[in-house]
């Protein structure tokens, strides 16, 4: 099915990443980056070209279109969804992505900042790239395979599809989406325009890999009030806000708690944020657990710290604010097990290996099934994400286009 087809995500993702989407968590703007629209506008053009006649970019930055059924059965209508969006955690502006043919293993120095080297000693999956295909940037920005890689393989699944009339399948939805790395990536979304009864989205990592777990997340905004004064004439008077933040965030723990003492399924408390002056300090959390009660343990901890802290500074009081983020997806995808089932099924088709992980964090797939339209994580090859190291293979990008195609059919048969 295969062996003629000239795959296009590795030369579509070489163009996409060149665009710089960065998202940026400060804005209030939908999307929070008009620069992402300039991505965006260039899917819906490409969908278009390819045939898919109701292709559109609507005001918030969404791309809608559809592939119609091709057969006579009755299958529920899927969709597959990939932000266009990359991290605020690293530039995204001047990617110049490089392909390093033939991988052997040796270190790879990236030119334009060589203290950036890529070395398979720190990242052991490299073992499984031999001999493929590996695209980095190079060196002073992140790559932005996060999620152009999933956005690059969606569209090469539509030229498949598309040049490929014989492959049957029922309707399919697809869905590009701003702000997910902001945790506003569903904010605007029209579910019911969409008309998708199954999602899947495109934004997972190694090759095989099928998440149906990610993290329950809460969100903490602490306000700490301390009492001004002249500071010439302050003894006695002055309580300092910033110096109540700064012990809180000393007491957080150290060994448990936190993501750099954290991994597999334990969740943490994790300061992002602090702005303030002697008089009000903000610091902003982030709670994560894969349990959702495990996240109400973790603030009720939070907020006795910060009690026990305040207490001893005489006047000042404090404010804690709770704001749900997303919960785990298992949540509702253990409702509909054929999801995830099917998806498991394509990827042995495309003779892979099922590895079946939870996510350390969350995607749009998180608030998709809360919402109405469950929607487990699928690879892309992804490595590295958010860093200048970041990396990604064609050869996985590719298997991620086969998996696509096999899930689409598993889909039809089914029905």
């Amino acid at each position: 099915m295969f062996a003629n087809y000239k795959f296009t995500a590795a030369e579509r993702f070489l163009r996409y990443v060149q665009i710089d989407t960065q998202s940026d968590p400060q804005s209030n703007t939908q999307p929070s980056t008009g620069k992402q629209k300039d991505l965006s506008k260039i899917l819906a053009e490409e969908l278009l070209a390819l045939g898919l006649t109701d292709a559109h970019m609507d005001e918030w930055g969404y791309v809608y279109a559809t592939i119609p059924s091709n057969t006579d059965k009755k299958v529920p209508v899927i969709c597959f969804c990939s932000h266009v969006d990359t991290a605020p955690d690293c530039s995204g502006t001047g990617v110049k992505p490089i392909v390093h043919r033939d991988y052997r293993g040796q270190d790879i120095v990236l030119p334009d900042d060589r203290t950036q080297v890529l070395r398979l000693e720190n990242y052991p999956y490299l073992k499984t790239q031999i001999g493929n295909d590996l695209i980095t940037a190079s060196g002073t920005t992140l790559l932005g395979s996060d999620d152009k890689a999933g956005v690059a393989e969606i569209m090469d699944l539509v030229n498949f599809l598309q040049t490929h009339p014989a492959i049957k399948h029922g309707e399919i939805k697809i869905l590009f989406t701003p702000d997910e790395e902001v945790g506003r990536g569903t904010a605007k979304v029209d579910l019911k325009k969409l008309g998708a009864e199954f999602g899947y989205t495109l934004d997972g990592g190694e090759a095989g890999s099928v998440e149906d777990e990610t993290f329950s997340a809460d969100g903490v905004e602490l306000i700490i009030h301390g009492v001004i004064a002249h500071p010439g004439y302050a003894k006695g008077k002055m309580v300092n806000a910033m110096k109540i933040a700064g012990q809180i965030l000393a007491e957080l723990p150290k060994d448990r708690l936190s993501p750099e003492s954290t991994e597999g399924k334990r969740g943490f408390i994790h300061p992002v944020r602090v702005e303030g002056l002697a008089e009000k300090c903000t610091i902003e959390f982030i709670i994560r657990d894969f349990e959702t009660p495990g996240l109400k343990k973790k603030e009720d901890f939070l907020k006795t710290l910060v009690e026990e802290t305040i207490r001893f500074h005489i006047g000042s009081t404090f404010e804690f604010k709770v704001t749900e983020q997303y919960r785990n997806m298992k949540e509702v995808l253990d409702v509909h097990p054929q999801v995830v089932e099917y998806a498991k099924l394509a990827v042995e088709r495309a003779g892979l290996a099922v590895k079946m992980e939870s996510i350390r964090g969350g995607t749009d797939g998180s608030r998709l099934s809360f919402m109405g339209l469950p929607c487990p994580n699928l690879f892309t090859g992804m490595q590295a994400i958010h860093s200048k190291l970041e990396h990604v293979s064609v050869q996985d990008m590719n298997k991620a286009v086969e998996t696509l195609v096999h899930l689409v059919q598993v889909w039809e048969e089914k029905a």
